[in-house]
């Protein structure tokens, strides 16, 4: 004797608009309830700096433009290259007087239209200085290819 089982097959779904509710419900309260609550801050007196006051960074920045014009600082200070370990040095002095414990480093920031053998020159010049460098470029964009 062979027996069939004669069961149909449920479909086991559970039904999920209560547990939407329950959630939409929840949001609404946490939202409500978060406008509603202090905003707790904390006092922070922060340190006035002076405008004479020492550099706040210890990275001096080299700047070569398309025209192989050389900038130095954030005051962008013109220079000739082979003026340019000179005044690194100058700069570096001053740095060291103000700040003996700094580790300077020199950012060396070059447009990309600069052919290789003039990014190689300053570099040169710059390496002699025997300070870390970085160097430092802007992604390109796809509006520019």
């Amino acid at each position: 004797m062979h027996f069939k089982p004669r069961l149909k097959h449920q479909f086991n779904m559970v039904d999920l608009t209560a547990l939407v509710d329950i959630i939409f419900l929840l949001l609404i309260f946490f939202i409500i309830t978060s406008d509603m609550l202090p905003l707790k801050s904390l006092n922070i007196e922060t340190p006035e700096i002076r405008q004479d006051s020492l550099p706040l960074t210890t990275q001096m920045v080299v700047f070569m433009n398309k025209e192989h014009d050389i900038f130095v600082g954030k005051e962008k200070q013109k220079v000739l290259l082979a003026a340019l370990p000179a005044i690194l040095r100058k700069r570096l002095l001053l740095l060291r007087e103000t700040m003996p414990h700094a580790k300077p480093t020199i950012v060396l920031n070059v447009d990309r239209y600069v052919n290789y053998g003039t990014f190689l020159k300053l570099f040169y010049e710059v390496q002699d200085l025997g300070l870390t460098i970085r160097l430092s470029y802007q992604k390109e964009t796809y509006a520019e290819i």
